[in-house]
């Protein structure tokens, strides 16, 4: 879950990493008080989870409490990116800039570890330091039993070459961003610019966090922090049952039990839409290893709620659940949407392998239903799911 600037803020400044005073609002009205609480002026920020916002004209300095209420007109309702201006952070301006600086941990999964990233040229999109001067960033990795302690962050300040008039701050405010990553359950926290001011201290102006989304059982303050105004409803929906998924722009709707499983089947049936006008995925769904009745059941009413699926591939490698219990799941899930007054008019293509692959087949073609046609291989049922949503 990525977050806003102004959630950034909130989590930076209760873990002690320096900041400067800023609230949000989403009416133009509310930025003369939020202003007149920071002294009178202001800086207007638009909270939007896509970068170039100030290219876009989405960051306003306000002289005056006035201003900010004409700032925050302007940049509210703006469209940045494809991303709609619903709110504004009223952010206290910060005192004249004489560097800026990088400075982020992350996950690295390609190297099964933590990554702490630093670098004294900040201020601009990483990825351009990172492709034009590489070697003014420094990569260093971090133990999970280690962490970070401060001679740890002294080590990444002095791989960042950081200026020695502020090296000690940079390596206190490296201790306090590694507490937020950790206790908040992150995969990304960064700062960009971490600010040296006029005065010599060391500030965070602007953060960036992602959140852990599997952490949440540990984590359950993090649920007001989600953006549910811009959330997909079929997401949102699949979310409260529990259910893996993600929608796409396409016809088939998909089903699987696995994550690997259900990528390869987005890539199989895009393949095969090819001969059929063009037909693509139209959502991630991973029921996993548990694929009940009810499971089924609620993954066919997410996917089947979704006006532009035409028709359904539901591909399952039988493992620690077997086929036969998967195909009973399918049977019965129909029924249960029956009960529910849940009309089922979309086909459903069916491919089942592995464990007790036979005895599964052949429950649903005792059922016979009218909506479901069984197809043994995987670039067939493919092939017949595209050729079905082409039809429709």
């Amino acid at each position: 879950m990525d977050l806003f600037e102004y959630q950034a803020r909130d989590l930076f400044a209760k873990h002690d990493v320096p900041v400067l005073a800023g609230e949000v609002i989403d009416t133009p009205e509310a930025a003369r008080a939020a202003t007149e609480r920071l002294g009178g002026k202001s800086v207007v920020k638009a909270q939007v989870k896509v970068g170039g916002r100030g290219k876009a004209g989405g960051v306003k300095l306000a002289a005056t409490p006035d201003e900010a209420v004409a700032r925050a007109t302007d940049i509210l309702g703006m469209d940045i990116k494809g991303h709609t201006v619903h709110k504004v952070m009223i952010a206290e301006t910060a005192p004249e800039i004489v560097e800026e600086y990088y400075v982020s941990y992350l996950l690295d999964r390609t190297n099964r570890t933590f990554l702490a990233m630093a670098s004294v040229q900040g201020g601009v999109e990483i990825e351009v330091v990172a492709e034009e001067n590489p070697e003014a960033l420094a990569k260093v990795p971090v133990d999970a039993n280690e962490g970070v302690s401060i001679e740890k962050a002294r080590e990444i300040v002095a791989q960042a070459k950081f200026p020695a008039d502020v090296a000690e701050q940079v390596a206190e405010i490296l201790v306090t961003l590694w507490d937020t990553f950790v206790k908040e359950d992150a995969l990304l926290v960064e700062v960009n610019p971490l600010a040296k001011v006029a005065s010599g201290k060391v500030i965070a102006l602007d953060g960036k966090v992602s959140l852990d989304e599997n952490a949440e059982f540990r984590q359950p303050e993090h649920e007001a922090l989600e953006d549910k105004d811009s959330a997909n409803p079929l997401e949102a929906a699949a979310k409260a049952k529990n259910l893996n998924y993600v929608k796409l722009d396409g016809e088939v709707g998909i089903i699987g039990n696995g994550a690997g499983l259900v990528m390869s089947t987005l890539d199989v049936v895009a393949y095969a839409g090819e001969n059929h006008g063009g037909v693509k995925p139209a959502n991630f769904l991973d029921i996993g290893g548990g694929a009940s009745a009810a499971v089924m059941a609620n993954g066919l009413e997410i996917i089947l709620g979704d006006p532009d699926v035409k028709s359904v591939f539901v591909n399952v490698f039988g493992g620690i659940t077997a086929c036969d219990e998967v195909a009973n799941g399918i049977v019965q899930a129909l029924q249960l949407l029956k009960d529910k007054g849940e009309e089922v008019t979309k086909p459903l293509v069916v491919r089942l392998d592995g464990n007790n692959a036979e005895l599964g087949r052949k429950i649903l073609s005792d059922a016979n239903h009218p909506l479901v046609q069984r197809v043994d291989t995987m670039d067939g049922a493919a092939d017949k799911a595209a050729e079905l949503a082409a039809a429709k």
